[in-house]
């Protein structure tokens, strides 16, 4: 028998107005509830989607209902629309019912549209077999030696390490530094190292940041009180911005004209520094390295791991930058579709193009370390099957988790999880 899992909180759909204008309790509200169990279900089987409108009211209230699926998996099915009447004080449910045809996931959306031109909506998204899902590569001829030579232009760059102490900023267990160093380009780049005052060498991770974000320092933390943290800053975040600004946080059309000049690439090689310089510390276990980032990050965290060998375990969360031709099927993005509509030189065709040599999904067969992913299956920003397309053509050991009410964010539980994954592939003992 199948289980009705309530996924969604209640959502106004109509009001009404009191003589002086001010909003009244809404008039109907909507729940959609799904069959599946833990957001998976077998290949063939299929899922039923109950929507529930409730009346508060005592006058009968018209809307138009419209189921739609969005999905990459298989073909989409047509759009269904009903005209419902619903009586005063009274609950009508309909039901979807789809069949999962293929591995991957398919989002469904109920949408209401009340009163002509009042429309609200609920999506809940659903999996098969994620562990399948493949995407065709997109990887030009030039690919491996795009990135060879791009690889052999950073290392011509002396990296000119320079780490200042900072004094405030540390612990009665930690020091910390501020580092300095020059990456492709000649571009100076920054970060926040974290080193136990005992004894070394360390195991160490670098930390690297979503779009926009700025990696800070930690702080005191049990998890990492016997490890070395590098929180660093690639080109145009936090402070590694003299040269390379900020704003307009528009990384992702940076450059995108070519391969060359493109934001991406840079942002990945400054990556590769950092462990440059994690690795010309003494006082790190050399082969005790990792990598870990959520959203950009994740996508940072892929690429570090596929570009360097030295990359001992690798945490990609919520990854952005993967599959980059379902990912525009499955989102959207004015800011994409402006900067191409910019240009009559521009189509999608030679932006996907760029974009394919920064496409972690053309990447992560070269990963041969422990590599952990954290996914949130409702995520509208990194859609779970853009993620995967990368995370399973991961080389070596691999493992993933998904949170099935979980969006683009996976909270301080799944942080815990990862500090203890690493500590477990690091032999370091287990902390709460």
């Amino acid at each position: 028998m199948s289980r009705i899992i309530t996924i969604f909180l209640i959502t106004c759909v109509g009001f009404i107005m009191s003589p002086c204008g001010v909003a009244q309790p809404p008039t109907v509200f909507l729940t959609l509830s799904s069959s599946d169990k833990d957001g998976f279900v077998g290949l063939n089987d299929t899922v039923t989607f109950t929507a529930s409108l409730r009346n508060t009211t005592e006058q009968p209230a018209r809307a138009k209902l419209k189921w739609s699926v969005q999905t990459v998996a298989f073909a989409v099915p047509e759009s269904r629309s009903v005209d419902l009447e619903i009586e005063g004080a009274a609950t009508e449910s309909l039901t979807y019912v789809l069949p999962m045809t293929a591995v991957g996931f398919a989002e469904v959306q109920c949408s209401i549209t009340y009163d002509g031109n009042r429309t609200f909506s609920k999506r809940h998204r659903i999996g098969t077999a994620p562990e399948k899902v493949l995407s065709e590569l997109t990887k030009e001829s030039d690919f491996d030696s795009f990135w060879k030579d791009s690889l052999a232009e950073l290392k011509a760059v002396d990296p000119a390490f320079e780490v200042v102490l900072q004094p405030d900023r540390g612990n009665e267990k930690t020091d910390v530094f501020e580092v300095t160093m020059r990456s492709h380009g000649d571009i100076h780049v920054r970060g926040w190292l974290e080193v136990p005052k005992a004894e070394g060498p360390h195991p160490a991770v670098i930390r690297v940041p979503g779009y926009g974000s700025n990696m800070r320092p930690l702080g005191e933390g049990r998890n990492r009180d016997d490890m070395i943290v590098f929180s660093f800053n690639p080109r145009a975040h936090g402070n590694s911005v003299d040269e390379v600004p900020g704003k307009p946080v528009d990384y992702w059309i940076r450059g995108l004209d070519d391969k060359s000049t493109y934001y991406y690439r840079g942002a990945y090689l400054d990556c590769v520094r950092a462990v440059d310089f994690i690795c010309s510390r003494a006082d790190v276990d050399q082969k005790r390295i990792g990598v870990w980032g959520g959203s950009q990050g994740g996508g940072f965290a892929f690429a570090t791991a596929a570009l360097d060998p030295r990359i001992d375990f690798c945490a990609a969360d919520i990854p952005f930058m993967c599959d980059w031709v379902n990912y525009f099927k499955l989102t959207v993005w004015p800011e994409i579709d402006n900067w191409i509509a910019d240009s009559d030189e521009r189509s999608w065709k030679s932006t996907l193009r760029t974009l394919s040599y920064f496409d972690t999904m053309n990447m992560t067969d070269r990963i041969q370390c422990r590599t952990v992913m954290g996914v949130g299956l409702q995520d509208a920003v990194c859609p779970p099957s853009t993620s995967f397309a990368a995370y399973n053509r991961v080389a070596g050991e691999k493992s993933f988790k998904v949170y099935k009410d979980k969006g683009h964010g996976l909270g301080p539980a799944h942080w815990n999880r990862v500090w203890q994954q690493m500590r477990t592939t690091f032999e370091l003992p287990a902390k709460e």
